[in-house]
């Protein structure tokens, strides 16, 4: 007969093996950020305006700016050579003398760059003129 020996002497602790328990945690975790909608509280809130076409008015005094897509500019349909800043005010200021107090109508492409937009609003008030609107057309005739 043969007798087993069974050595008292050392004592191991079990171990317990962590890794699938982190694997778990991760897969619910990303199940929970794909799922989860979250509120957007940093984002403002606001209403456009709404360009109605029967609304518009002829002003007796406009000095209407053109901006192309490619952002070459007019004054009153004259073509600007110079892209510059100053060179808009001096058109803008040439064109407005005759009318006096005018209103500049900018009338932009709906893809010019928004830089384009703007150097149109700095040359107005390098000019001295302070009323400015935006030229729209009606949702009808933007998608022909």
């Amino acid at each position: 007969m043969r007798r087993m020996h069974f050595s008292h002497g050392s004592r191991e602790e079990p171990e317990i093996n962590l890794i699938p328990f982190i694997d778990v945690l991760l897969v619910i975790l990303i199940f929970l950020m794909l799922t989860t909608t979250y509120s957007k509280f940093t984002e403002m809130q606001l209403r456009l305006p709404v360009a109605d076409a029967d609304a518009q008015r002829n002003y007796p005094k406009e000095v209407i700016v053109g901006v192309s897509a490619d952002g070459r500019y007019s004054v009153n349909k004259a073509p600007l050579a110079d892209r510059s800043v100053g060179a808009i005010t001096a058109a803008l200021q040439a064109a407005a003398s005759a009318a006096g107090d005018s209103v500049v109508i900018i009338s932009a492409d709906a893809t010019a760059t928004h830089q384009s937009v703007i150097t149109v609003m700095e040359a107005a008030r390098r000019a001295g003129l302070m009323q400015i609107t935006f030229a729209t057309q009606a949702a009808a005739k933007a998608g022909q």
